[in-house]
């Protein structure tokens, strides 16, 4: 097995991570900046101007799994390049709030759309004894792109006239590094047999990752079982309503920790705590860093305690934290009360949630239904990605702050619930040996 070839695809395809990480954050740094610019209201502001990217990556989400099955994942994810660079050129560029939110949706489409491809084609050239940690490359790079915005955001805040156009178009660089790193990656060798019926192409593929094996025992293993499958049926049917439940569970309650609202309006969540702005800003890079710390720790456990150990230990974490926060806001806790309980929030979030969704949608689906498997569950979590902060700056102001994260603990309740009822444990299983085990 050619470990070392294999791990440089996996991080290059899993770079398509760290645009997302990037892409996601970097506008928290613009925030205050954006409403002061265009100010139409609360609502405006978050529905239109803040979640623009995030209703972007609900529609890349839903239709992303249609070109990573017809054109391939490789293709795919080069599409997926030139979108963050066009996104992240238009919007530093942007004169109207309309014109910023049309480019910062081509991004959310490119976030989307790399949800499906990117963990579709690591799962399918990894070994199954590593598969969960090559996977998780991509969640390491979303949290490395998170780290990187948050650091640049900082570092950018007094950089020319209108700070936030450079903070934002920051993005277009690594983009466009990406875009050309990826045409060095192979395709997938299960999509060129299962969908382009290249059988030299594959074989060839298979060589690559394992050089002593013979590609001929894997491809007609890999045929045999897409031979099984009834090629017109959908994720619908009731034999798959298992895997359907699974990866709407898990995203559900990825999205009702509180993750991607928090993570756009920490800054404003921090200086509501006590803080001023520079001191927000500086929070949100040791934020960053505690999410990378931590993804590290998950990535190097996840294929050793499994991915529902992984997501006990997140759930218990999230209760303590979150309630903390609740407390801290009730009782006016000022000074860093809050971002050290924001800390533990991100660390649980990081070992747990973080470091297994996308490994656990990518293994349960079968191969012939991997990508639209992917799409539905992807589809969940960006649509109340897309909610949950677009209200955010309306809860806060109607409810409190105190009841927002309440909310947010209560839910985590109900996943610790969750994976002791109904979560599988995937870890080392074949993807073939998991399709059995999905639709018993």
């Amino acid at each position: 097995m050619n470990h070392r070839k294999i791990f440089f695809w996996s991080i290059t395809v899993a770079l398509a991570g760290f645009l997302f990480g990037f892409d996601t954050v970097v506008i928290s740094g613009a925030d205050l900046s954006l409403q002061e610019l265009w100010p139409r209201g609360e609502l405006f502001h978050g529905v239109v101007v803040m979640a623009s990217a995030l209703w972007g990556t609900v529609v890349g989400a839903l239709l992303g799994g249609i070109p990573t099955d017809k054109w391939g994942r490789k293709k795919t994810l080069i599409w997926i390049g030139v979108f963050y660079f066009v996104s992240a050129v238009g919007s530093a560029l942007a004169k109207d709030p309309w014109v910023f939110a049309v480019f910062r949706f081509i991004g959310g489409l490119a976030v989307g759309a790399s949800t499906i491809a990117a963990p579709a084609l690591i799962s399918e050239i990894a070994p199954a004894d590593r598969r969960g940690r090559l996977v998780a490359l991509y969640q390491f790079n979303i949290v490395f792109g998170i780290l990187v915005a948050f650091l640049s955001n900082f570092l950018l805040k007094d950089f020319g006239a209108e700070p936030w156009r450079w903070m934002i178009g920051a993005e277009a660089l690594p983009a466009f590094l990406y875009t050309l790193m990826v045409f060095t990656v192979p395709e997938s060798p299960r999509w060129l047999l299962v969908k382009k019926h290249d059988r030299a192409a594959a074989a060839a593929t298979l060589r690559q990752i394992d050089p002593t094996a013979n590609p001929e025992v894997e491809m007609q293993r890999i045929i045999a079982d897409h031979a099984e499958a009834d090629q017109t049926e959908t994720i619908f049917v009731p034999k798959y309503r298992k895997p359907l439940m699974l990866a709407f569970f898990i995203a559900f309650f990825n999205q009702f920790s509180g993750i991607n609202a928090f993570l756009y309006y920490a800054p404003r969540i921090f200086q509501d705590a006590g803080l001023d702005e520079s001191s927000a800003l500086l929070s949100s890079v040791g934020i960053g860093i505690a999410n990378l710390i931590f993804t590290l720790l998950g990535l190097s456990l996840i294929d050793k305690l499994g991915r529902r150990q992984l997501m006990y230990i997140g759930s218990v974490g999230y209760i303590i934290s979150l309630s903390l926060v609740a407390l801290a806001f009730a009782m006016e806790w000022k000074g860093m009360a809050v971002p050290g309980f924001l800390f533990l929030f991100i660390a649980a979030h990081a070992i747990g949630q973080g470091a297994v969704i996308w490994v656990f949608i990518a293994e349960i689906f079968p191969n012939h239904l991997r990508a639209s498997g992917q799409a539905f569950g992807s589809s969940v979590h960006w649509w109340l990605a897309a909610l949950i902060p677009s209200l955010m700056p309306v809860m806060i102001s109607s409810i409190g702050i105190t009841t927002v994260f309440v909310g947010f603990a209560a839910m985590m309740v109900l996943q610790l619930l969750w994976v002791w009822k109904m979560m599988p444990e995937t870890k080392g299983v074949s993807l073939e040996d998991l399709e059995k085990q999905m639709t018993k």
